[in-house]
């Protein structure tokens, strides 16, 4: 890939809030050797119901101010009042932030209800009504489909709604199979959808791990590919290496075929995107 080539790209990497002192000081490793593949920004998750709001929050300001590149905080509405998620907007503005990732979330464990905000374009809605054109928002969509939706269409349709509500730009929820991608595409480009989206990635470096996520969040493992983790029983090693081809194969793919970027979910961990980087040739 030459370099005009990956100048036109939007690269980005994310991480979640870390619990620990001791998951503190990994991520802060992890950040440090990102850096050098010069991203355009720096993601960081939201905990279901905002339970992580305040590490939210640090996270994004120790980033940006390790890095000096941009940090994109999350922000969820399923569980926070209007009022709290106001006063969250208003905080990253004060503080100089002007991108946001805006998300419907889910509910923390055991706690009904959701305020009165249910969907991610009333989220952005809001977003828009509190601080016009300052924020950049990204939001979600589901090239497999969301997997609470009843049809492609009312999925489509719920992605639209975030669009016209004011979103700048999409990104992904992980996928294996590129076809889908792009079928993906082509149905919202019928919708009149237009804004930049950019495919999600999550590199397979735990079998396990990814089961549990893809049963989580819908996304498919393609049978072969889960065939052949399994087959590696419990060697790690060879679990990471198909693991990591695998993702290589499927960003090549997916920007030899016009994709505008990659946002990988990183789990916190820099040595698969660094594989990444060094076979697409991005750095």
């Amino acid at each position: 890939m030459n370099r005009l080539a990956r100048n036109s790209l939007k690269l980005s990497f994310e991480f979640f809030p870390p619990r620990t002192e001791a998951a503190d000081e990994k991520l802060r490793g992890t950040i440090e050797r990102l850096r050098l593949l010069r991203p355009d920004f720096f993601s960081v998750t939201y905990g279901a119901g905002g339970s992580t709001r305040d590490k939210t929050f640090e996270t994004v300001m120790e980033i940006r101010e390790m890095t000096g590149i941009d940090a994109a905080p999350h922000v969820s509405c399923v569980g926070s009042a209007p009022a709290d998620l106001t006063e969250v907007i208003h905080n990253y503005k004060k503080h100089g932030f002007d991108h946001l990732v805006a998300l419907r979330g889910d509910l923390p464990s055991g706690i009904a209800g959701g305020g009165t905000l249910r969907h991610a374009n009333e989220l952005v809605e809001l977003i828009r009504r509190e601080t016009g054109e300052h924020f950049h928002i990204e939001v979600a969509c589901y090239p497999e489909f969301h997997p609470q939706a009843h049809s492609a269409e009312q999925d489509l349709e719920n992605f639209r709604r975030k669009v016209e509500a004011g979103a700048d730009s999409a990104i992904t929820q992980y996928f294996y199979n590129a076809d889908a991608y792009f079928r993906f595409l082509e149905s919202c480009s019928s919708l009149g959808i237009g804004i930049p989206i950019v495919p999600g990635v999550m590199p397979i470096t735990n079998r396990d791990q990814l089961v549990r996520f893809s049963e989580m969040c819908g996304a498919e493992i393609p049978r072969w590919i889960l065939k052949r983790l399994y087959d590696f029983g419990d060697d790690l090693e060879s679990i990471r290496g198909f693991g990591i081809d695998i993702t290589i194969r499927l960003c090549t793919q997916l920007l030899d075929a016009g994709a505008p970027g990659l946002h990988i979910y990183t789990m916190n961990k820099a040595e698969a995107s660094e594989a990444i980087w060094a076979a697409l040739d991005l750095s």
